[in-house]
């Protein structure tokens, strides 16, 4: 992949219909994943970007995910968002919120989904 991309993990198939609706017109490549292990395979490919975690997803949540992330190395050169439904999140993920930019409360409103997303996107340029 030359361009970083937008990569969003949520077991919700409709957020990641959504989420390629709103980036594509704006030029951005969007890779979706169902689930972790489904991230963690993209990674694998190279991926780099922008990567949006859905916290609530079975088998393996947007934490776990995350600790894979950073313990295979793939935290370096992406940024990680994490999606949530709730305001809070739990204190499950403390040790690995230096390693999470942002949070984005779902749902979402979509300009500002992608002006948010654009603006770490430019970390990259």
């Amino acid at each position: 992949m030359a361009e970083p991309g937008v990569m969003v993990v949520d077991d919700d198939r409709y957020i990641l219909l959504v989420a390629k609706e709103l980036f594509e017109p704006e030029g951005i490549e969007v890779v979706t994943a169902g689930s972790g292990r489904e991230c963690l395979k993209e990674l694998e490919k190279g991926f780099q970007g922008v990567i949006l975690v859905d916290i609530m997803m079975p088998d393996m949540d947007g934490w776990d995910t995350v600790r894979e992330i950073v313990d295979r190395g793939y935290s370096a050169g992406n940024i990680i968002l994490m999606l949530t439904a709730i305001d809070v999140p739990g204190p499950k993920g403390d040790d690995l919120k230096e390693y999470v930019i942002d949070y984005i409360t779902k749902p979402f409103d979509p300009e500002e989904f992608v002006a948010v997303v654009k603006d770490y996107l430019r970390y990259f340029s």
